[in-house]
């Protein structure tokens, strides 16, 4: 049995890029959820005001970091599902 070592080295790198990288994500997510839930707590609506901005920017931190979270873990079962490809 022959290992191509140079392979699997750069699967496992790979992987471990993309799973620091989709954590990260998550977490600006989190921050995003946290910055809207903040926004609201302080009187912040999604008007004008002080806080408007600040709320409304939050909840698209959050949708987009959530979307992109998603669409990585929807790619990875559309590689590893074949009947899908």
């Amino acid at each position: 049995m022959n290992i191509d070592w140079s392979a699997l080295g750069q699967v496992t790198g790979v992987s471990i890029g993309v799973t620091v990288a989709v954590v990260v994500v998550f977490a600006l997510g989190v921050l995003g959820l946290a910055r809207f839930e903040g926004a609201r707590e302080d009187g912040g609506g999604t008007g004008g005001g002080v806080g408007g901005g600040v709320s409304s920017l939050g909840l698209a931190q959050a949708g987009l970091c959530f979307l992109a979270c998603a669409a990585v873990v929807a790619y990875g079962i559309y590689l590893i599902v074949p009947q899908f490809h």
